[in-house]
């Protein structure tokens, strides 16, 4: 027979060493799962379900975990929306104003936004929630870090910031809303596609429609990557006429 001081002290031993046990597994659950894990999962789910099918559940699934393990590390769908957004953008900065040229830096930067929206539809409704976004201040400070260094004159460096940025995000988000319109009328053929609508541009009363009429062959067989880098460099060369 035990003295029951015996079995008391033996029994807070055991549940110390469970406490322990399991404070240690907790921990290592959590270092395992990482935000960075989390982030990247919320991507994948957003690229192939879009906003709506990004939920708790489904992330908890995907990582094969519970939810409280997430909710751990993001307090809700829309910090989790903010941090995508962020690590998108993150990576187009980072890739793009590595070095080189301050212009041809700008249109790294402008061509790398143009493709991450047009991978990442989603990017785009998170761009336009705000200017204290963390991936807007990232845009901002680029393209406008990229302006300094070609000496445009400080007056005239927000408004220059102002149309670069407006128009990437304007042309990305249009072009990304085109490719989700195109497949939901299953166009995928993106050729016979602008030919359909550039015939019916040429089929155009000439009187209410000349240019219109006139650009229609153009229209067909125009790049959409080319053409945006081509406005970009229009509005490049007006701000050089300020500076």
């Amino acid at each position: 027979m035990f003295h029951k001081g015996v079995l008391e002290h033996r029994s807070s031993r055991v549940k110390m060493v469970f406490m322990v046990t399991t404070t240690q597994r907790t921990e290592r659950r959590a270092d395992a799962l990482s935000k960075a894990r989390i982030v990247e999962a919320a991507i994948d789910i957003l690229n192939t379900d879009g906003e709506s099918g990004l939920t708790f559940r489904a992330l908890s699934a995907r990582l094969a975990t519970g939810s409280g393990a997430i909710y751990w590390h993001v307090a809700d769908k829309t910090e989790l929306l903010a941090a995508a957004a962020d690590a998108v953008i993150a990576r187009v900065m980072t890739e793009a104003v590595s070095g080189g040229e301050p212009r041809e830096a700008v249109r790294a930067i402008a061509l790398g936004l143009f493709d991450a929206i047009d991978d990442h539809p989603w990017v785009g409704a998170q761009l336009s929630l705000g200017p204290l976004r963390s991936a807007m201040l990232q845009i901002f400070e680029g393209v406008g870090g990229r302006l300094q260094a070609l000496g445009v004159p400080e007056r005239a460096q927000f408004d220059a910031a102002s149309a670069l940025v407006s128009y990437i995000l304007g042309v990305a988000g249009q072009n990304a809303a085109n490719a989700r319109l195109a497949r939901e009328m299953d166009r995928s053929d993106r050729s016979a596609f602008l030919a359909t609508i550039a015939a019916q541009w040429a089929r155009l009363d000439p009187t209410n429609y000349p240019f219109m009429r006139q650009v229609a062959a153009q229209f067909a067989e125009h790049d959409d990557r080319e053409q945006f880098l081509a406005g970009i460099d229009l509005i490049l060369a007006g701000i050089a006429t300020v500076r």
